[in-house]
């Protein structure tokens, strides 16, 4: 018989997840850096103790990190992954109930962003002999429901480990999903507290080095040659580059394909950085948050090729970008569901696979001379615009949200990150700012979660310690979840926080205004005599906070001061939050595009029935693209 290990199924994950590995083109990585975990009942007397006879054992197997915020450590575990092309990850354990269900916020960010993070909430008791439990959901109508079957809707994969021997499948399963990239996201593995602490004898097999394969699939034949069909017919052709682009590592393939071809590239929130933004076939972001050169190119396409891309309504501009009366979509991507999207010609595949694939049977195929000068046109005219929108004339005077933008675009390096998620500066930062590396954009924006940016951006410089990372959060989102700033001291790892004081939503509030509803709700502000919040602004002091919190903390007031800050902060080693106000009423360049957000059909309120006849104008743009395929 095989040789046995009598261990916990607490002691039996931990071992096993330090023993997982993947592969992708000859290159070994280890799947998990480790397990982010907040104890309580649920799992202190289980993995909490599994965790730590593992760091007594040996320090690098399955390294711990105490989180503040459940939430957050899901947070930090995806921008990890994110940096890390989904080849590795981390484990987060919580205790059951409130801890439990804090993370569900983060499992839904993971697999709307498709990146893999390994979940490992407590449950309640399996014997049900204590029941019911300090913080257990007791339903009249079900016995066998507990607040973790919250995360099934969110989850790629979900399993709940009622008893020892159903242990290797769960953890098997979930490896199955995480390590694939079409299926990858949340994978939850529940483990009621009783189980966890139940000792079982392990074949020893379960505990050997497993390497799974992340495979490059090829393009099909078929699909290929009708792609490339549709290409070769174009004669004002566009790529989106989503990112697709950067997970398959296919930046050079990209390069060579339009460097041969002259297409142009328009860049998702996910896929910017695809080509460096001085790149002559480079037109940056495209789509609401778009630049106009991306989106007038958009809106002649007779030809648009998605690479990676899942076509969100801010990469599509709800459908009104592709304007062009007979456009075509040939969408290159591993997950059908996105191949298949807008009526497009699917080519299932590996993007640099695919790239390179279609670069050898376009060898024949140009766009023309004006069509290629036309884009170096409209880009620097778009670039003009930036130029503008940094400029800073007065080096005394307060400044404005591009300025902060361009300042740091400016005084970072090359390689360095920037890092954001939600509000107004992640549309400001898409159009704006100017990639170098391919590496150095990082904005979630598939869910754009408040309170992302700092868990991120810890996840980014844990992923990247070789690089500074620039966190730009705005007060709305820092309210939400600064708590890993105590984290990030506690590990000694440094991020460079860019705090920027608008005094409230500044993206829902221009949203608000635009819409006809005034801006109301949006704003930090006392109550007024009348009993509205439309008082004087609110003394919140977040310099103060996260000094709190042990950051080091620069007060900036103009650029001058703001430069100044830069400079200290990166010759620092030591997490520096930068605190600067800036006016919300002044906006950044318009990207002469549209995002849907319906309008009150009757109002009593004159800005809303304004409002609505411009959204019923800007409605009629919309397009199905129910075309007969081209697949």
């Amino acid at each position: 018989m095989e040789p046995t290990l009598r261990l916990t199924v607490a002691q039996a994950t931990v071992r096993f997840l330090a023993q997982q590995y993947t592969e992708r083109d000859g290159v070994r990585h280890k799947l998990f850096a480790g397990c982010f975990g907040i104890f309580g009942h649920g799992n202190v007397a289980g993995l909490g103790q599994a965790l730590l006879q593992a760091e007594l054992d040996d320090l690098t197997e399955l390294p711990y990190v105490l989180g503040r915020n459940e939430q957050a450590m899901v947070h930090t575990a995806v921008a990890y992954a994110r940096m890390k092309n989904r080849l590795q990850t981390w484990a987060v354990s919580t205790s059951i109930g409130p801890g439990a269900t804090n993370m569900v916020t983060g499992a839904a960010l993971a697999t709307v962003n498709r990146l893999p993070v390994l979940l490992l909430p407590a449950d309640t008791f399996a014997t049900r002999v204590s029941a019911p439990v300090l913080q257990e959901l007791e339903l009249p109508s079900s016995g066998d429901i507990s607040v973790n079957d919250a995360f099934k809707p969110v989850s790629r994969y979900f399993d709940r480990v009622w008893r020892p021997e159903q242990l290797p499948a769960a953890l098997l399963g979930a490896m199955r999903v995480l390590t694939d990239p079409v299926e990858t996201g949340a994978v939850t593995v529940a483990m009621p507290q009783d189980v966890q602490a139940e000792a079982h004898d392990w074949p020893e097999s379960l505990f050997a080095e497993r390497v799974w394969h992340v495979g490059r699939p090829l393009p099909e034949h078929g699909a290929l040659a009708r792609a490339a069909e549709i290409v070769r017919s174009a004669r004002t052709p566009l790529i989106v580059a989503g990112g697709g682009v950067g997970y398959s590592q296919a930046t050079d393939a990209l390069a060579k394909f339009v460097e041969h071809t002259g297409i142009p590239v328009g860049e998702t929130q996910a896929g910017k950085g695809s080509l460096p933004h001085d790149h002559p076939q480079c037109l940056g972001a495209i789509g609401s948050t778009g630049t106009t050169a991306a989106n007038a190119l958009a809106a002649e396409a007779d030809v648009v090729i998605g690479i990676g891309t899942r076509y969100s309504d801010f990469t599509t501009a709800s459908r009104t970008a592709f304007a062009h009366p007979d456009v075509h979509f040939v969408n290159i991507n591993v997950a059908s569901l996105d191949a298949a999207k807008l009526s497009g010609a699917a080519l299932i595949s590996d993007a640099r696979e695919a790239l390179d694939a279609l670069t050898a049977e376009l060898t024949d195929y140009q766009v023309d001379e004006h069509f290629r000068s036309r884009t170096g046109e409209l880009t620097s005219h778009w670039n003009r615009t930036v130029d503008s929108a940094y400029r800073i004339d007065n080096p005394g005077s307060a400044l404005n949200q591009s300025q902060v933008i361009g300042l740091v675009n400016t005084l970072s390096d090359p390689r360095d990150i920037v890092v954001c998620a939600a509000g107004s500066m992640p549309g400001e930062l898409h159009k704006l700012w100017r990639t170098r590396d391919i590496m150095g954009y990082h904005v979630e924006y598939g869910y754009s979660c408040m309170g992302y940016e700092i868990a991120g951006g810890l996840g980014v410089r844990l992923a990247c310690p070789d690089r500074d990372v620039f966190v730009m959060v705005g007060d709305g989102s820092y309210l939400m979840m600064a708590t890993e700033l105590v984290t990030a001291i506690q590990e000694g790892i440094k991020v460079i926080v860019v705090v920027v004081q608008n005094h409230g939503f500044a993206s829902i509030g221009s949203l608000s205004e635009s819409v006809g509803s005034q801006r109301f709700g949006t704003q930090y502000r006392y109550r007024s005599a009348g009993g509205r919040l439309d008082g004087d602004h609110l003394p919140v002091d977040l310099a103060a906070n996260a000094a709190s919190l042990g950051a080091n903390v620069i007060r900036v007031a103009n650029a001058g001061e703001f430069t100044d800050a830069v400079r200290v902060a990166k010759a620092s080693e030591r997490t520096t939050v930068l605190h600067v106000e800036t006016d919300p009423l002044i906006s950044a360049p318009d990207s002469e595009s549209w995002w849907d957000v319906p309008v009150s059909e009757v109002s009593a309120l004159d800005s809303t029935n304004d409002a609505r006849a411009i959204y019923e104008s800007r409605k009629r743009a919309q397009r199905s693209y129910l075309r007969p395929s081209d697949s």
